[in-house]
Parts: C-alpha cells; sequence; structure tokens
C-alpha cells in the first residue's frame, strides 16, 4: 500500500490535520487507532471549543470533525501502527491489520495514555471497580459512592460528571492545592456531592472479586486511612504514545521533539498531546494539526 500522507490518530490534531490536507488535495489516509477519537470521546462535556456556545460531548465533537475531514475528502483506516521505518525514503508504517504501508510524508498524532498510580492492587482491580474513564464507566455506579484520583483539569471534569449520577466523590489528591482551571475548581467546590481528601495519594486499592476501597496515605505525616468506595477512576495524567517511533526520532521527556510542527525527520511531522508537554487542550491540538498539515503540504510539494 502507498500513500502521499499518512496521519497516524484521529483525535483533534489528527482529524485537523486530515481536513486541511484533504482540502489541499492530499488525500491522507487516517489510521484512526484503537481509539478513534482520541481521548476527548472520553469527554462528557467540552465547553471551552470555539463555536459551540452550549456544551458539546467529547464523542459529537470528534464524530463532526470526522463527517467534516470525510467531506473534505480525507479517508479513514481502523487499524493501528505496529512499527516504523522513519528514516526511509518513503516512509514505511506496518499496521495491525493493513501491513506495510509507504507515504510519502507522516503526521503523528497518536496522542497520549491514561497513566496509572502503579499502587498496590490497582491493576488487578481494573475492570472491577477501577477505571481511567468515568464517561465510559460511570453509568455502573449510579447511585453508590465513588473516589477519583488526581487535581487536574480531567479529575475535577470527571467528579463533575459523576457527580450527577452517584451518590458521593471523593477526588483524592496529593496536594493542598489544585491544578485544574479555576472555573472547573468553582463548580466543583459548588457541588454538595463532591468532597475532597487533601494530601494524600493510595497506597492500595482495596477489595477482593471487586473493588472496596482505597487504602490513603497522607503524603505529610505518612498516617494511613480506609476511604470506602464502590469505584475508583484514576485522572493522573497521561504518557505520550510514542513506543513505536522510540530511538528514530528526538524526544523530550517521551513526547515527539518539534519545532512548529516538524520533527527532527524530514517528511515526519507531529501534533497534538503526543507532542505538546504543556498544554493538552482539543483546540491547541486542532491549531498543531493545522500547521503539521500546513507543513506536509509544502514538504512533498
Amino acid at each position: 500500500m502507498k500513500e502521499r500522507l499518512l496521519i497516524l490518530g484521529s483525535g483533534p490534531a489528527g482529524l485537523t490535520a486530515a481536513i486541511y490536507a484533504a482540502r489541499a488535495g492530499l488525500s491522507p489516509l487516517v489510521i484512526e487507532g484503537m481509539q478513534p477519537g482520541g481521548q476527548l470521546v472520553q469527554t462528557a462535556e467540552v465547553e471551552n471549543f470555539p463555536g459551540f456556545p452550549e456544551p458539546v460531548s467529547g464523542s459529537e465533537l470528534m464524530d463532526r470533525m470526522r463527517k467534516q475531514a470525510e467531506r473534505c475528502g480525507a479517508r479513514f483506516a481502523m487499524d493501528e501502527a505496529v512499527a516504523a521505518d522513519l528514516r526511509s525514503s518513503p516512509k514505511k508504517i506496518t499496521l495491525a491489520v493493513g501491513g506495510e504501508c509507504e507515504a510519502g510524508a507522516v503526521i503523528i498524532c497518536t496522542g497520549a495514555a491514561a497513566r496509572w498510580t502503579g499502587a498496590p492492587g490497582e491493576a488487578r482491580l481494573r475492570g472491577r471497580g477501577v477505571s481511567a474513564c468515568a464517561t465510559c464507566d460511570g453509568a455502573f455506579f449510579k447511585g453508590r459512592d465513588v473516589a477519583v484520583v488526581g487535581g487536574g483539569d480531567t479529575a475535577l471534569s470527571d467528579a463533575i460528571y459523576l457527580a450527577r449520577i452517584c451518590r458521593s466523590v471523593t477526588v483524592v489528591h496529593r496536594r493542598d492545592a489544585l491544578r485544574a482551571s479555576k472555573a472547573l475548581q468553582d463548580r466543583a467546590k459548588a457541588d454538595p456531592a463532591i468532597r475532597f481528601e487533601w494530601n494524600a495519594v493510595p497506597a492500595e486499592f482495596l477489595g477482593g472479586d471487586r473493588l472496596e476501597g482505597l487504602l490513603l496515605k497522607d503524603v505529610a505525616t505518612g498516617a494511613t486511612r480506609v476511604l470506602k468506595c464502590d469505584g475508583a477512576f484514576v485522572a493522573v495524567g497521561h504518557a505520550p504514545e510514542t513506543a513505536v517511533f522510540e530511538g528514530q526520532i528526538d524526544m523530550e521527556d517521551g513526547y515527539i521533539a518539534t519545532g512548529g510542527a516538524k520533527t527532527s525527520i524530514p517528511g515526519v511531522f507531529a501534533a497534538g498531546d503526543v507532542a505538546d508537554r504543556r498544554y493538552k487542550q482539543a483546540i491547541v491540538a486542532a491549531g498543531a494539526g493545522a500547521a503539521a498539515a500546513l507543513e506536509a503540504e509544502r514538504y512533498l510539494a
């Protein structure tokens, strides 16, 4: 299989790159990955994406972007990259289903995957009360008590969403102040169903066949206490999905290093959370995707 332009990933960066590249007549092939739409499909409400005066669900936003890319002429394949030779000319990407694909240029928008705490019991109880996706699994805990581990935008968005369907939500944060935006903090603190455990981290996820609670450790004193809960949602950040490209392309702390959208390899571009260590916003990813497509168009010309 030979392509002029291959886009790896279908989150805000990948879909925006697809829109721009398709409008430029490049007929890009978008490799959607195992989570079409990226992390944003897990977000219940997006309030800060321009053009939507009312909140829109992440899944609806990504569906609209995908349809727009298709209308412009982008093509899609439900597949993922499992190996890559980025230094070759043309570039060679091995797909899990489609086999080897050659491309004149590649835009990497593979995003990031959820981090876990690594505490004992966490891995064993995943899918048995422990989750990293509130919008995916929150409905299983309707009317029950849950915990959210983290203090950033994702954690508070999860807490606000869960507070609508759960009896109580306890936000467990390792500091005494949150990192989330002020708007989310104000909403969470005003919700009577949400409470906070400050200066605490999960020392262990407790339970047999199902999660029964968290053993919390005070980061200042080392004292422990048990928080009983039926579900725990881990929202402690994400790690960039770059394993396939290690050793081939310059990286910084695991993120692909870019100058604009250009990487250390001519003809290879990167955008979105796979290259963004700072902002982690859909609109920033979309803008970077547009820049990557413009750079790819110039390169291919």
